[in-house]
């Protein structure tokens, strides 16, 4: 069987470094994004099996890469986690209502995001 291929989107450089190499250590494979452009990129060019998506990013942030991936439906159905840093109250259901399976608020341990990776790929 293929490894799983896992897209994270983080702008902060040291996020990212720890996330991937928790992903990696953990026998997936990692695409690397840090903004929402190139992410909207990365996801359709290397067809992620889930996104770990920061929602404070440049070129648009978030939701705006939401809405973007959402528009085409072969990449509309992968599944998305959130790691934010950004007020829960105000962006948890908009994110849920967006399509999101699953919102984690920051800081999020590598071992928390893992088994959330793990249970949202069953």
């Amino acid at each position: 069987m293929a490894r799983r291929k896992i897209l994270i989107i983080e702008d902060d450089p040291v996020g990212r470094q720890i996330l991937h190499k928790a992903v990696i250590t953990a026998g997936y494979d990692v695409l690397l994004a840090s903004d929402a452009l190139s992410a909207l990129t990365e996801t359709q060019r290397g067809k992620p099996d889930l996104i770990v998506l920061d929602l404070g990013l440049p070129a648009g942030g978030g939701f705006a890469f939401l809405q973007r991936m959402k528009s085409f439906p072969r990449l509309a159905i992968i599944p998305i986690l959130v790691v934010s840093g950004q007020d829960r109250a105000a962006n948890e259901q908009r994110a849920l209502d967006a399509g999101v399976l699953k919102y984690m608020e920051k800081p999020a341990s590598p071992e928390d995001v893992l088994a959330e990776i793990g249970r949202l790929l069953e």
